[in-house]
């Protein structure tokens, strides 16, 4: 095997993960995973160049951050890439107006979009609005479009918190799609467009980045 040196020898950026590779979410602002906090602060003092990338749906960045920076974390708003904000410019450019199937934590992405009279569905992990009341609604408005789109901010089966495994928006998204027969459009890991913004944000190629 090569060396180490040769294997890095032409990487330039590193993408991390957040929920599950440096912090276990939970009550009371989540755990940091053992040795994160100092691995992110090496990264940050060496020639790479550093972006978040993350799928979570429940907070804001700016709650998100926040949360990290509490437990240690050397981290910023403007380095974070999410799902939340990169939709907001998806229906921005096609002039969608979202129902929203969403958290609490995560309603104020969405305040500058125009939620009258909706002519798409935005799901993301809602939690405990996850009920039958309020995925009935979302379906109800996408049977109700000629053209029906629905949004979804990931399509993971489930994450891990402190006190367990949670189910994830993806078995939500997939009652939607087996229902109205349509397919969701994800913005979010594993989409490659989401990977493509995070590398335009800090100017690195694919072939010269790691991923963790």
């Amino acid at each position: 095997m090569a060396p180490w040196g040769e294997l890095l020898a032409g990487v330039r950026g590193v993408l991390l993960d957040i929920s599950g590779v440096l912090y276990d979410s939970g009550a009371g602002g989540g755990m940091a995973i053992a040795g994160s906090v100092e691995a992110v602060a090496r990264l940050k003092r060496s020639r790479l160049k550093v972006r978040f990338c993350t799928n979570e749906s429940q907070k804001s960045r700016a709650e998100l951050v926040g949360q990290l920076r509490r437990l240690g974390f050397d981290i910023s708003e403007g380095e974070v890439t999410a799902p939340a904000p990169a939709a907001c410019q998806i229906l921005k450019e096609r002039g969608l107006r979202p129902h929203l199937l969403i958290h609490d934590g995560v309603r104020s992405e969405f305040d500058q979009i125009d939620t009258s009279n909706p002519n798409c569905v935005v799901i993301a992990d809602a939690g405990e609005s996850f009920s039958y009341q309020n995925m009935n609604s979302a379906f109800q408005v996408l049977m109700e479009l000629e053209n029906p789109v629905l949004i979804s901010l990931g399509k993971g089966r489930y994450y891990k918190e402190t006190s367990g495994l949670m189910l994830d928006v993806g078995p939500y998204m997939k009652a939607l799609e087996y229902a109205c027969g349509i397919r969701a459009e994800v913005v979010g890991k594993p989409s490659p467009e989401f990977f493509k913004s995070a590398l335009q944000a800090i100017g690195v190629e694919a072939h010269q980045l790691l991923s963790m």
